[in-house]
């Protein structure tokens, strides 16, 4: 066996030297091509199931972005299976559903903290464990969202398994599960902006393995004021892609600086 054939990925199907230090993570594949008809340059690298790799340029940074396909399971294989082949830095960049009644439809959600509805990152690591996003991807998805001229809400996302039952969804013949009945209200008491599927496994993960990541999602529906639009969807892309790029910068300083990790004085 060769070694690319050794180091491709099973589900992936990526080896080393195919995909840059920070990977935008949609769940779509075809945000793949809504993510990179922004960028300078772009290639395909790899197309497997729901995993779609491309690699290339924007604002003369190298970025990668792979879909995921639905929910924490399969996030948590493209985290594992890029982190394998030397991906440091992983952005979620999907949509949602927002709870508070002042988030807008076509707002952007940026995460700061997830709580772990999900039953993936059980699997590996404690449930007190806390999901945490790295305070440079936050700094630099609100610096893009600023640039770029985006309404944007920061603050504390929720991740379930289920888009139904999970996010407080009648099921079929108007099924409702135990406990969903007061779900949202709960979450909203305490000020959680937003719930979603992937964003607290991608955050556990990264930490578990010493990898930074963050997410930001455009915001599709408001559960609190009823309203729905598939509005802004390349919002989130757009702001991940100029905050890989500024990332990029970022590093470049704090490495000419010394610096352990990124802080304000250093862009001063």
């Amino acid at each position: 066996m060769s070694d690319d054939a050794a180091d491709r990925q099973y589900h992936l199907e990526v080896a080393p030297g195919e995909v840059a230090d920070t990977v935008l993570l949609p769940g779509d594949p075809e945000r793949v091509d809504v993510t990179t008809e922004r960028w300078a340059e772009s290639s395909v690298v790899a197309e497997h199931r729901e995993y779609r790799t491309a690699t290339g340029r924007y604002e003369g940074a190298p970025v990668s972005v792979t879909s995921t396909g639905i929910g924490s399971p399969s996030a948590a294989i493209a985290v594992e299976e890029l982190a394998r082949v030397g991906t440091e830095t992983f952005i979620r960049v999907g949509s949602c559903g927002a709870i508070q009644p002042d988030i807008d439809v076509g707002d952007l959600v940026i995460t700061t903290g997830a709580v772990r509805g999900e039953g993936t990152s059980e699997e590996y690591v404690r449930s007190d464990y806390p999901a945490v996003a790295d305070h440079a991807v936050v700094s630099a998805l609100v610096a893009a969202a600023e640039r770029l001229g985006y309404d944007y809400h920061c603050g504390v996302t929720m991740s379930t398994d289920s888009f139904y039952a999970g996010q407080a969804r009648p099921g079929v013949d108007g099924f409702e599960a135990a406990g969903t009945e007061s779900l949202l209200d709960e979450l909203r008491d305490v000020n959680v902006k937003n719930v979603e599927m992937e964003a607290s496994s991608i955050l556990t993960l990264a930490n578990v393995y010493g990898r930074r990541a963050g997410a930001v999602c455009t915001v599709f529906a408001n559960r609190t004021t009823g309203e729905f639009r598939t509005e802004g969807e390349g919002r989130a892309v757009e702001v991940g892609s100029l905050a890989a790029a500024l990332l990029h910068r970022m590093d470049e300083r704090r490495d000419a600086e010394g610096a352990n990790s990124w802080h304000a004085d250093l862009s001063m």
